[in-house]
Formats: structure tokens, sequence, C-alpha cells
């Protein structure tokens, strides 16, 4: 640093991870809810209090520079250790405040989110909540690094060796239905099989989504081949298009409406739950959402 810098300050480091993962200044905006202008400053701080550029442009790309590389090594951990030593002061007081970065899925937040924020901000006012939407795979990965406490999401049926120290907890089972529109001359059959599905369009969860997984295996397991003829994260974007007619999905049941189950003789469910980090000391904040969200399980409520 030079003389006339100042120390990295966490927002900072906050924008150099969110433009180092997502390689744009105007999706780590996005990410970070700010204008990318605002971006634009925290990484020239940043830069300016390292004495050394982090981030090239060429072109439209945004490329890490080896300095950026070297930082992009130890900002994960700096950060943990900038929210551990936030969160102890904070629970000095033993009653939860400060901020909550907490992480869930788009389904999640639709269908099951909104009572337990409902319950845990009228339990604990001095708690900000700040909520990150993302698909379960990538909220794990937060987790994993620390960018968020907790994350509610789908579980993953195999944690890959890079998220074996995380911890999963199921909270909810979630019955998964194969499913097609209701004037779609499959729903008028007694009985249907997988091999017959196979060679039917399907829409289906991304390949790389646990809930995709979970389908692609249970084709697999029956010596099936399936080629989805459309496939996308969001389960509500898959919902809208079996019910304009163009394929068949497997969905769990909040999302079935006015679909037509289809008479399958196989089944299939996903867990959904709490996703932390037992590496590191939870807040009385993630203590007690947890605990919150545990209330809403399965059965409870």
């Amino acid at each position: 640093m030079t003389e006339d810098s100042h120390p990295m300050k966490q927002s900072e480091l906050e924008a150099f991870q969110a433009v180092a993962a997502t390689a744009s200044f105007s999706r780590a905006a996005e990410q970070l809810k700010l204008t990318q202008p605002a971006v634009s400053k925290r990484i020239a701080n940043l830069e300016d209090s390292l004495g050394t550029r982090l981030f090239d442009r060429v072109g439209k790309q945004v490329l890490m520079t080896p300095a950026g590389s070297a930082l992009a090594g130890e900002a994960g951990k700096v950060l943990a250790a900038m929210r551990d030593a936030e969160r102890a002061i904070a629970d000095l007081s033993g009653e939860p405040s400060g901020t909550l970065r907490v992480a869930t899925s788009h389904h999640i937040g639709l269908h099951r989110l909104a009572p337990i924020l409902r319950a845990y901000a009228a339990a604990y006012p001095a708690v900000q909540l700040d909520i990150r939407f993302e698909d379960s795979e990538d909220a794990h990965r937060l987790v994993a690094n620390g960018q968020v406490e907790l994350a509610v999401v789908t579980l993953a049926d195999a944690l890959s060796p890079t998220l074996e120290t995380l911890r999963e907890e199921r909270v909810w089972r979630d019955e998964l239905r194969f499913v097609i529109a209701a004037d779609h001359s499959l729903a008028r059959r007694k009985r249907v099989t997988l091999a017959q599905l196979a060679d039917a369009p399907a829409i289906l969860p991304g390949s790389k989504t646990y809930t995709g997984r979970i389908v692609s295996e249970l084709f697999a397991s029956a010596g099936l081949s399936l080629e989805p003829t459309l496939s996308t994260n969001y389960l509500e974007t898959v919902r809208m298009l079996v019910e304009a007619g163009l394929g068949w999905s497997m969905l769990p049941e909040s999302l079935i409406g006015d679909l037509a189950r289809l008479p399958v003789r196989v089944r299939a469910s996903r867990d959904l739950g709490i996703v932390d980090n037992p590496e590191r000391s939870a807040s009385i904040a993630a203590q007690r959402f947890a605990a919150t969200v545990r209330r809403f399980g399965d059965g409870k409520g």
C-alpha cells in the first residue's frame, strides 16, 4: 500500500469477489444490488489501496490480472474473517442483530419462504436480512466460501469433493410427480411407462441441477437415455412450458395445479432444507433463522 492509501474495506472485497465470479461489472452490480458505477468505484478504491490493477478490460471481456488472481485466492478468507469478527461483536449483546446473509432457491423463495421470513422478522427486528436468490448448486458454493452463512435450498444427492465439508439438514420432503398438459394424449392413458416417456418430448430442469439429476438418474437406472426437448433451471418456467403442451415433466406437488398427473408406476422425491458450514461458528442470528425454518418443516408450522 502507498502512504495515502486506505485499508481494504469489506464492501470493496465483496465487489471484487462479485466481479471475479461473474467476469462482469454489470452482473456484479445486479448481484450486489448496486449501480455499475458504484461497483467500479469500489474496485478502483481497492486497486488504489493495493497499488495495482486487479482487472483488465479487453473488448467486452473483464479479465483478472495476475494480482487479481492472487487476491481471488485470499479474498474469501479475508471476508470470512471480517464477517466472523462482525458477528462476534454483534453477538456480545446475546440478541440477534446485524446483517444475516442467506441464500435460497427461487422455488423455495416463492413457495415456502414467506411465512418463515414473516415470523423471523417479527421475532428479531434488529437483524437485517440480505437474501440472495440462487440456483441450489450455486447456493452451496456460497456457503462453502463464506459469502452467506446458510442456505435454504434443494439438498444434494451427493456432495462434490469441494463441498463435502458442508452440513445438510432435511426440512421438507418434496414429492416429484410426472405431469403433462391436461389435454395431451398421454393424459388419457391408464398407464404410462418410463420407456414411453423417454421417447416423448420432455421439459426438464437443467442437467446440472440437483433436481435434473434426480430425473436423469431415474431413467438411467432403468437403462433408458433421456434427452429433453427443452430445459431450464426454473421450475416455474418448466411448468409453463408443460402447460403449453410442449412436453411432459417431473414437478413437485406445489406446482402441479391444473396439470394432469401421469400414471407412471415409479416415484421420486427430493429433499429441501438447510445448508451450513460446520467449520465456521454460526452467529446467533443464523442459529435463530435455522430454528425458524425448522418450525415450518414437514408436519409443522
